[in-house]
């Protein structure tokens, strides 16, 4: 197979858009346009923005240019498989979407003195695996953190189908993400052994944690959070409930709110962290 690098424009801190290539490495198959991923260079205080399960960067684009007017440096890789062709997705595992948020790390640490990691559904399963790994960030951020996905945990591996039907995405308001339309059997099986990996993992995290999830979320049961919270070691953490957005939280009513709370955390955190 052919491994291709991707390049797409990035806006630096003088409002010029310049090329640089995508860390993530795809098969032959190319990015579908907005599913790139994208770096925001603004101060030295960094935040790597993950994205979810079957999503891409587009899904959480608009909270990351509302960082960057904070003046944070932000930076969103698009994991492994995602954002291409579901082909390339069915390759992939769990090992090559931490590898796509440490390719992320490298990327943001050029930049930056100190580094928050902001996860959403799966993308905070892999900050939190990532973290208990010693992945060196000043703090975490989650949003409906994927510690249980009911509807993957109910199939039967051994005779489901081959491809399964992706359902809406779960946004109480109404607005577009890029998805696939089915989801192979295979990555939602990688998605479930990253949960039961990373779950061992949560009380060796001793980093600042803010805990955001959806009072209603239909993909990601609340409860995942409030275990979250229970579980982590940080000493340091709190939990914040979403009370008008279902699981893609970024895309929904409390964006602003996502945007306020996380500010303010890194805000807060950072001022301990700044060698400058």
């Amino acid at each position: 197979m052919i491994h291709t690098r991707n390049s797409f424009a990035v806006q630096s801190q003088t409002g010029f858009y310049f090329e640089m290539e995508d860390e993530m490495m795809s098969m032959s198959y190319p990015v579908l346009p907005g599913a790139e991923a994208f770096f925001l260079e603004r101060g030295s205080v960094g935040i790597l923005l993950c994205h979810g399960f079957n999503a891409t960067p587009q899904s959480v684009r608009a909270v990351g240019e509302r960082f960057a007017e904070h003046g944070f440096s932000v930076y969103a890789p698009r994991l492994h498989g995602h954002g291409t062709d579901v082909r390339d997705f069915e390759t992939a595992t769990a090992e090559d979407w931490k590898q796509s948020v440490r390719e992320g790390f490298a990327q943001l640490s050029r930049q930056c003195e100190s580094i928050f990691i902001v996860g959403q559904s799966m993308g905070a399963t892999l900050a939190l695996a990532l973290a208990a790994e010693g992945l060196p960030v000043a703090g975490i951020i989650t949003i409906n953190a994927a510690l249980s996905v009911p509807a993957y945990e109910a199939l039967s591996f051994t005779d489901c189908p081959v491809y399964l039907p992706e359902s809406p995405p779960d946004i109480k308001q109404t607005a577009f993400e890029i998805i696939y339309d089915v989801v192979p059997a295979v990555s939602a099986s990688e998605l479930l052994r990253l949960i039961r990996e990373t779950i061992p993992t949560l009380p060796a995290i001793q980093i600042p944690a803010l805990i955001l999830y959806s009072a209603e979320d239909h993909v990601v049961p609340p409860t995942c959070s409030d275990y979250l919270h229970r579980t982590i070691g940080s000493t340091d953490k709190r939990s914040y409930c979403l009370l008008d957005s279902y699981h893609v939280a970024t895309l929904d009513h409390d964006q602003e709110t996502i945007i306020r709370e996380t500010a303010y955390f890194v805000e807060q955190y950072s001022q301990l962290t700044r060698t400058g």
